[in-house]
């Protein structure tokens, strides 16, 4: 009996991503579904002010990226992506399990758990779809956006149900859920490793072969390592490197802002919008399922316009201006509601829905591309490096959000959202200006 090509067994697309895709979308269920009650967690549980509550969501949520790049080169140098996701989703169902036990220190050694677990399997999850394509392969970015779909899946359904059970039943229920999620995405990764195979060993030729070793030769110490490695790379490869640090930089304006979703905005939610919606009682947890469920609805979309534009699609650099356009306009848009809300009106929530849709339309524009942009980018030998700076833009972008927070209780909101929009816009008019040298830096690569 006749098989499908490897190429087309999973929308066209390889059957890994199928894997990854499941994987990726129930560690997103553990992580948002507990993202989307922690700062109100801490501050109707635990009795912490807005600005220490935003200040450990700030400093637990970067941490979250920032050990992303340790795990990038834990599997570039040591365990290999495929262990590296694997060891990185059992330390987070451990970390979410523990935060299901009452004690303060139980609630900080499980973010501490979590952050060490996603620090590995975050960046080298996303290696592995890069890999899974051929340099050149059209269906790339195709490819990333159902990925980005599989994660938005996850974070649509984790608020739902870890936050109804959290805000509605116990905070700790919660928890427990979330670790729950984690552990049906191991099992579903174990199974489905066949199907990565072909990316592993994509990634393992990519890599250059070490010489035998001489006879008697003293071991170079580290600082001799990491100048050779430099010495290595071409002029051609520097150039890209450094495009990579320019998408990381203007990545981070636009997720300062976007990541307010769950601290600032939830706190918004909880205190100044109407929780009722054709008779149906809603939780401010739920609301970080409203820009999951619009990116589920816009990844194919955009996924289709990619292709459907081909050589004449915006570049990616264009992407990420866009990308920050839309998040100006939609602080922009806060600025009347905040407006009335502070005035003692509580306001519909149809105002926060409108404003996540708009964020959306720039976050489909930044993230998958992004992601995309990176394994296109990066020398095979630093992939998951890169991708781990990469991931350093949410890192720096979260604690941003956090640090927010704390001016919700002090600053009137029309100044902070504005605040936050005249930023976003600021950012989008200079990378518009910086199209041109930064295609230049990325030799080719679009």
């Amino acid at each position: 009996m006749a098989t499908r090509p490897e190429s087309t067994r999973f929308f066209g697309h390889p059957a890994g991503l199928s894997t990854l895709f499941f994987t990726e979308m129930w560690e997103r269920f553990s992580y948002y579904g507990m993202r989307g009650f922690l700062a109100l967690y801490m501050t109707k549980a635990l009795g912490f002010t807005d600005g220490h509550a935003g200040s450990i969501f700030g400093t637990y949520t970067m941490s979250v990226w920032l050990a992303a790049i340790f795990g990038g080169i834990i599997a570039d140098r040591w365990l290999g992506q495929y262990r590296s996701v694997l060891i990185g989703g059992i330390i987070i169902a451990l970390g979410h399990f523990t935060l299901a036990f009452h004690a303060l220190p139980f609630f900080y050694a499980g973010l501490g758990l979590i952050i060490i677990g996603t620090g590995l399997l975050k960046p080298n999850a996303s290696t592995l779809v890069g890999s899974l394509y051929e340099q050149g392969d059209q269906r790339r970015d195709a490819g990333f956006s159902i990925f980005y779909m599989g994660i938005n899946l996850g974070a649509f359904f984790g608020p739902i149900i870890a936050g109804r059970l959290a805000e509605g039943v116990d905070w700790h229920l919660g928890f427990a859920c979330a670790g729950v999620g984690m552990t049906l995405g191991l099992i579903q990764y174990v199974l489905g490793k066949r199907h990565l195979q072909p990316a592993l060993d994509r990634i393992a030729a990519q890599r250059p072969v070490p010489l035998a070793p001489v006879a008697a030769a003293p071991r170079p110490n580290l600082a001799r390592a990491v100048w050779d490695v430099l010495r290595s790379f071409s002029a051609a490869e520097w150039k890209r490197i450094a495009a990579v640090f320019v998408f990381f930089l203007f990545a981070s304006f636009f997720w300062g802002a976007y990541e307010q979703a769950g601290s600032t905005l939830t706190l918004f939610a909880d205190r100044y919008i109407h929780l009722e919606l054709l008779g149906i009682k809603l939780y401010a947890s739920w609301f970080v399922s409203v820009q999951a469920a619009f990116v589920i609805l816009l990844s194919p979309v955009f996924a289709w316009l990619w292709i459907r534009l081909g050589p004449r699609q915006p570049s990616s650099p264009a992407k990420f201006a866009l990308a920050l356009l839309f998040m100006g306009v939609a602080f922009l848009v806060l600025v009347p509601a905040g407006g009335i809300a502070q005035g003692g009106v509580k306001i519909s929530p149809l105002w926060l829905v409108g404003v996540y849709f708009i964020e959306e339309l720039g976050e489909v524009c930044l993230y998958p591309v992004g992601l995309s942009v990176v394994t296109k980018l990066a020398p095979a030998r630093i992939v998951g490096l890169m991708m781990g700076v990469f991931f350093l833009s949410n890192a720096l972008g979260n604690k941003l959000a956090g640090w927010s927070t704390g001016f919700i209780s002090t600053t009137p909101l029309p100044t902070l959202f504005g605040v936050t929009a005249a930023i976003c816009l600021g950012a989008a008019a200079v990378m518009f200006l910086l199209l041109r040298p930064v295609k230049r830096l990325m030799g080719g690569v679009n």
